[in-house]
């Protein structure tokens, strides 16, 4: 499982990690920490976190986003996120940089944002319903090499059904039963996740902005330890 560490200075972030880190979970770092302390930030979060899961959703020219995959690379992250809707040569672009690294991160391609719902995915110009085109976009992602995809946990049995048991199926959008989805659209608990096929669940608010965020991620913990032993 994967913390997010959504928050706005590093200080924090590197605060929460070493509270959580004894517990085994991995860490989660996106736009908004990156924006505002870059590589070197990474860098000094990884004495505490270990490698991160890097979360850019890079979207640009192949050429572009093959540069990005390889500066990611070289600080040392366990994966990265790509856009599905780059398309397959970006995506293999990629794939190519990620394989070249000394220490090839996970490329991982997201396909629709957990705020998301048919309506605001029809009002974005595609007419497909939502889990069809996740799986859409899963195929393509698949062909191109890619490890794995994120999708929410209401499309990780459509994703394991297109990518088999070694593809890698990232779900966030995880709420623990009775908490505020926010603004998440497409949500399930840690349970239903783990149900439902995923690899790796990723889990922010109600984790680290908890009043207690160890005994909240325990509490997650311990309810996917239960949901494993009934697979």
């Amino acid at each position: 499982m994967f913390v997010a560490l959504d928050f706005a200075d590093l200080k924090r972030a590197r605060e929460c990690a070493a509270e959580l880190r004894p517990t085994g979970v991995r860490f989660k770092v996106g736009l908004e920490l990156f924006c505002r302390t870059g590589p070197e930030g990474l860098r000094a979060l990884l004495p505490v976190t270990g490698p991160v899961f890097l979360d850019l959703k890079l979207h640009d020219i192949p050429r572009t986003v093959a540069g990005a995959v390889r500066a990611a690379a070289a600080v040392g992250v366990w994966g990265l996120t790509v856009h599905a809707l780059g398309g397959e040569a970006m995506l293999r672009a990629a794939v190519e940089a990620a394989g070249a690294a000394d220490r090839p991160p996970r490329c991982l391609a997201v396909t629709a944002l957990t705020s998301l719902d048919e309506a605001a995915l029809a009002a974005v110009g595609v007419a497909a319903p939502m889990r069809a085109h996740v799986s859409s976009l899963a195929h393509l992602a698949q062909a191109a090499g890619c490890d794995g995809v994120v999708a929410s946990p209401e499309e990780a049995a459509v994703v394991r059904g297109v990518g088999g048991p070694s593809f890698l199926v990232v779900t966030p959008g995880v709420r623990p039963a009775g908490v505020d989805q926010g603004d998440q659209a497409r949500v399930a608990t840690p349970t239903a996740a783990v149900a439902a096929g995923a690899d790796y669940l990723v889990i922010g608010r109600p984790v680290t902005a908890a009043a207690d965020p160890l005994a909240a991620l325990r509490a997650v913990l311990a309810e996917l330890e239960a949901a494993e032993r009934a697979r």
